[in-house]
């Protein structure tokens, strides 16, 4: 039996989640962690990911907290299922992005693996990104081959949409690539737009959206900017989708409710997911939903009203937690990578060809 851990901790920067698999023939999800992110490294890191005055110190810093945290949240799940770190084969750490521009050539997650493997004593598996860079890609999405291998449908035309900061789709089609792409923002503008009007880190189901209207002015505005009429291979980040950005287009409009813009930013989220898949795969039979995205209603209603001929449900209607794709992802990619298997898509990232992706930090 092979086991795996992996480590996530997404552009929402609300927590680590730690997902135990075992490999073999398929992928088993066996045992789960979540640590909440503290306030004072969620504020350290997301200041990291705009230019500043001391960045490398601060940034060695802040992800020596993260690796700490990360640690302590490996051995407790590693205790609560009676483990050893030796039964692990490795860590897949994903890091903590605060930069992601490879239209520049570059994209930049922290986490120090070294300490990770110190403190574990467990192999770490990181820094997956970059070698997709390095061949030409966008470094992202990187789930696409990992969903085609948990949850390809046999006849179906099938896409994964995974709402996390942003969204992103993996379109799985028999006796075809799979393909995928960034759509836009996810959560972090709704997060965002809550957290400074009414203190709360996230919108619950939706429901604060689901009270307001959407602006069409708003909303025509918002999705006039050219990453939602580009085509994949395509990624994206807070360089492009932040505060600053929404408060640039609201300037330009009247006064709107701020309910009326959160409804509209989850109509932006919606409308740039279906708009996206609706150009990449005709006729979509199932839409299988999974991150955070999969448990905000508002949002799941909407993209099963702009989809009515496709089954839309979250990825827990075929078996999988929607909450711990991701991480799962990234074990997978760590057990690929020692394997000695590609673990990007060219299809989706658009690099000159297939790569083992990762960097190895034995225990």
């Amino acid at each position: 039996m092979a086991l795996y851990l992996g480590v996530m901790s997404g552009t929402s920067l609300d927590g680590l989640d730690i997902a135990l698999i075992e490999q073999e023939h398929h992928t088993r999800l066996l045992a789960t962690h979540y640590i909440p992110m503290p306030s004072n490294l969620r504020q350290d890191l997301l200041a990291l990911c705009s230019s500043g005055s001391d960045e490398i110190a601060r940034a060695a810093l802040a992800e020596a907290k993260w690796v700490e945290l990360a640690a302590q949240g490996i051995a407790d799940l590693l205790h609560s299922q009676n483990l050893k770190a030796t039964d692990v084969c490795a860590i897949g750490s994903h890091g903590q992005t605060i930069r992601h521009e490879p239209a520049r050539g570059f994209t930049v997650q922290i986490g120090n693996p070294a300490l990770l493997a110190e403190l574990t004593g467990i192999c770490v598996v990181s820094d997956f990104r970059r070698r997709d860079v390095a061949a030409g890609g966008q470094g992202a999405p990187l789930v696409p081959a990992f969903h085609e291998a948990l949850f390809e449908l046999q006849g179906q035309r099938l896409a994964v949409l995974n709402v996390g900061g942003f969204s992103n789709l993996s379109l799985i089609e028999q006796d075809k690539p799979v393909s995928g792409f960034d759509c836009g923002p996810g959560n972090v503008l709704l997060d965002a737009w809550i957290q400074q009007k009414q203190g709360h880190s996230y919108d619950a189901d939706g429901a604060w959206a689901a009270t307001g209207q959407v602006n069409a002015n708003l909303l025509n505005s918002l999705l006039s900017d050219p990453f939602f009429a580009g085509t994949g291979p395509k990624s994206t980040g807070r360089e492009v989708f932040n505060l600053p950005w929404l408060m640039q287009h609201l300037v330009k409009q009247p006064l709107i409710a701020d309910a009326d813009v959160q409804a509209t930013l989850l109509e932006v989220t919606a409308h740039s997911i279906v708009s996206s898949l609706q150009a990449a795969q005709e006729d979509t039979q199932a839409l299988l939903v999974c991150g955070g995205g999969a448990h905000n209603g508002a949002l799941m209603r909407r993209l099963a009203a702009l989809l009515p001929g496709a089954f839309v449900s979250s990825t827990a209607a075929h078996g999988v937690d929607p909450d711990w794709v991701e991480a799962m992802a990234f074990a997978w990619l760590a057990h690929c990578c020692l394997q000695g298997i590609p673990g990007n898509r060219p299809s989706v990232t658009g690099a000159r060809g297939p790569r083992v992706l990762g960097a190895i930090y034995p225990a």
